[in-house]
């Protein structure tokens, strides 16, 4: 594809599809450049480098997660569905998990679900720090839920990219913490079920078990509510 024939839009989103496929160790322009049938040269005619495109193709996602009308429900449903949403969103696209730790993504997509995510804060009876630090800590929250699923989607990749097996390689792994905890019960009893890739896995009702003790704790925090320090 000619450099002429080519816009930002079709580069970033074929960046999403390459970055969902191939993780963070896969984008580069001349997979990139294949992918859009065009010279890897022609994409530097859009984006500045492969940092720049990274975050334009994180910023891109963020559109995936709906904005609930204020007007129609309280604050702690809006909550528990934009964290629903954004739990969703990094599952779907572990990179942008992984990415957190060395880039600092901003854009117009990103600033949508922000502004939107304070205002929810601000409906239950937050203002400025207090929204910020209750925005931080749901959004907290949810990356650390979402960080295990990617971590184990990006070391199955580079495994397999290795010519080794994921499979088996969990499964010594699994056989190896099963030993480390021989000596402590509780541990012990929670290991030896699991096996294989499913080893970070948890219950399926977890996350929101967790969101919601959050919720609560912010509830009770609320200015003029029961426990109003924050």
């Amino acid at each position: 594809m000619p450099r002429d024939t080519l816009t930002r839009e079709q580069i970033v989103r074929t960046a999403v599809e390459l970055l969902d496929t191939e993780g963070l160790e896969g984008l580069n322009m001349r997979a990139l450049g294949k992918r859009l049938n065009s010279a890897a040269t022609a994409v530097y005619w859009h984006v500045k480098n492969k940092d720049d495109l990274l975050t334009l193709a994180g910023d891109q996602v963020w559109d995936e997660i709906r904005l609930p009308d204020l007007d129609a429900v309280d604050w702690r449903a809006a909550a528990t569905a934009m964290a629903g949403d954004l739990y969703g969103m990094f599952t779907r696209h572990p990179w942008l998990v992984q990415a957190f730790a060395t880039h600092l993504f901003h854009g117009t997509g990103k600033a949508r679900h922000d502004d939107h995510n304070l205002a929810v804060y601000e409906k239950a009876g937050f203002t400025g720090t207090q929204a910020d630090r209750a925005a931080g800590a749901v959004f907290t929250y949810v990356l650390g839920n979402a960080a295990p699923s990617a971590a184990t989607t990006s070391l199955s990749r580079r495994i397999e990219r290795e010519g080794g097996d994921a499979e088996e390689v969990f499964g010594a792994v699994m056989r190896q913490a099963t030993e480390a905890a021989s000596g402590f019960p509780r541990l012990r009893a929670r290991i030896e079920p699991l096996s294989g890739p499913g080893y970070a896995s948890a219950p399926d009702d977890t996350f929101d078990f967790g969101l919601q003790a959050l919720l609560d704790g912010l509830a009770a925090r609320v200015p003029g509510g029961v426990t109003a320090a924050m």
